[in-house]
């Protein structure tokens, strides 16, 4: 299943785009997504493995169940002082 995925800040400078696109085997989850935008961009696996990942504006667990159609965002850890 080909899934559009939406990156911010951090991630979206390593990928060097804001959305991206990958294809996942189902069943797909909120791991499979990470680990397929890991292969793509082997750049920002360190950053990806700490980022949260939402879908439908929700954050998920790494377990949870995507589907096609679903808005994925995946969001880094934001440092600020």
């Amino acid at each position: 299943m080909e899934l559009t995925v939406h990156l911010f800040g951090p991630a979206r400078e390593a990928a060097g785009t804001g959305r991206a696109t990958v294809a996942v085997d189902p069943p797909v989850t909120a791991a499979a997504v990470i680990a397929a935008l890991s292969s793509a961009f082997p750049g920002m696996a360190a950053l990806l493995s700490r980022s949260r990942v939402a879908v439908n504006h929700a954050y998920v667990d790494a377990g949870a169940s995507v589907s096609a159609g679903d808005e994925i965002a995946v969001i880094p850890p934001v440092g600020g002082g």
